[in-house]
């Protein structure tokens, strides 16, 4: 799975695989390789860091104070896998808006009406709450 992730004031596009992360896109010059805490360190992937790492939680995503036109939330907690329109995007009643994984399951989020998307409030990666603003529909 992949998780885009924020620490220290910069972002990190995550992969996890069986008990392994490997940041793919770093604002660093040199890409990072970490270990899970309960997964052994092999020599290959303790070369680049001194210890192994636990991979940094996935992104949250905190509520807008004011959401202009209808406001999409959550239904259920979970970590967004994709988001299949952008700011602009006209969209019909029922088209799928975004992909959200909750309980090993993708359920897709789809429009309540025709309009067209004014703002995106989440990221791929990001973890989300129920009832939390996703994008707004004008």
């Amino acid at each position: 799975m992949k998780y885009i992730v924020t620490i220290n004031d910069k972002n990190y596009e995550v992969e996890v695989e069986k008990g392994q992360a490997t940041i793919l896109k770093t604002t660093q010059a040199e890409p990072v390789v970490t270990q899970a805490a309960a997964a052994p360190v092999s020599a290959q992937s303790a070369a680049p860091a001194a210890a192994a790492v636990s991979p940094a939680p996935a992104a949250t995503v905190s509520s807008p104070g004011s959401v202009s036109g209808e406001a999409v939330k959550a239904p259920m907690p979970g970590t967004i896998l994709s988001i299949k329109v952008s700011r602009g995007t006209s969209v019909k009643k029922g088209d799928t808006l975004i992909i959200l994984e909750a309980m090993k399951m993708e359920n897709e989020i789809s429009a309540p009406r025709d309009g067209v998307v004014t703002e995106i409030y989440t990221a791929t990666g990001a973890s989300v709450s129920t009832g939390d603003v996703l994008l707004a529909i004008e």
